[in-house]
């Protein structure tokens, strides 16, 4: 009784902050945002594993210089926090989305077939998966679960458009191994019936492959690879990068050859490799848009 009370409250509240925020054109509500969160966030301890991160990462660069970037960082994710509340607006006008590798695009949009759209948290990361939505693919995607049902509700139904195949939100894929054994299933099931899937995965996996990111091994989450590999499924690889910090984006595709050798393991191991070689590469070119707050490599 107590815990659905509280969990309506935090629902009232979500609504409340969701509605004052729809009341600013999207642009204010992003600028007004990522305002706060450069003010707030510098505070909290992840502002630390940023910085510790981008050391990793960038050693050449001054500590300025890192601090620099971490700020930029939490500017994109309030901007990326106001468009969330507001992702209806944005993608009913389609201007404020480019793709920019049409030939990928173009040749591959009309005989998917089974498909991962893989991507990382870079710009606006939700919108990564938007050529397979505008292709008519009707893509799903794999999400957390809220532990409120109000809120995992209210945020499925805020996210109908985006991915018009569903959000599969039933255990994690950085989770444990009984969970991640789960979600595999469930997905690998999906895909191989014809469906086209969306995963971000750039995050550290507890259960993952140890592969190379910027110079140090980072255990990675493989079940892309092994979706890919055993049902037959292309791969792309798709980032979402911000523009000029407006709520505008181009997309960039790449599709990820999947080999299919006599060793399966071999293949998987590839197939991931060269997923965090291509992260790695993009985020080299827009540091500030990825998301280094978060625990990447043990």
């Amino acid at each position: 009784m107590l815990r659905d009370l509280r969990y309506r409250l935090e629902y009232a509240a979500l609504r409340l902050l969701v509605a004052l925020v729809r009341l600013m054109p999207l642009d204010t509500a992003g600028n007004i945002s990522a305002w706060a969160w450069q003010k707030i966030a510098p505070r909290n301890r992840r502002h630390k594993r940023a910085l510790a991160n981008l050391a990793i990462a960038f050693p050449e660069k001054t500590p300025a210089e890192r601090e620099a970037i971490a700020l930029a960082m939490w500017g994109n994710l309030g901007r990326v926090m106001a468009e969330t509340m507001q992702i209806d607006r944005l993608i009913s006008e389609p201007g404020r989305i480019e793709i920019a590798s049409q030939k990928v695009f173009a040749r591959y949009k009309d005989k998917l077939g089974p498909a991962i759209g893989v991507s990382l948290h870079m710009g606006n990361w939700e919108l990564a998966i938007w050529p397979l939505t505008i292709a008519g693919a009707n893509p799903a995607a794999v999400y957390r679960t809220v532990k409120n049902p109000y809120v995992d509700a209210f945020l499925r139904r805020q996210r109908a458009d985006l991915y018009p195949g569903g959000l599969l939100g039933k255990g994690k894929v950085d989770g444990g191994i009984q969970e991640g054994q789960k979600t595999a299933r469930q997905i690998m099931d999906f895909v191989r019936r014809g469906g086209r899937l969306g995963l971000v995965c750039d995050l550290y996996d507890k259960y993952g492959m140890p592969v190379p990111f910027f110079g140090k091994l980072a255990p990675s989450v493989v079940i892309p690879a092994m979706i890919a590999r055993r049902v037959g499924a292309r791969i792309w690889l798709a980032r979402c990068l911000r523009i000029d910090n407006q709520c505008r984006f181009t997309i960039v595709l790449k599709e990820l050859k999947v080999p299919r050798t006599a060793s399966q393991a071999d293949d998987v191991k590839w197939i991931t490799t060269e997923m965090q070689k291509e992260f790695e590469a993009w985020i080299r070119e827009a540091p500030e848009q990825w998301m280094w707050s978060n625990r990447r490599w043990s």
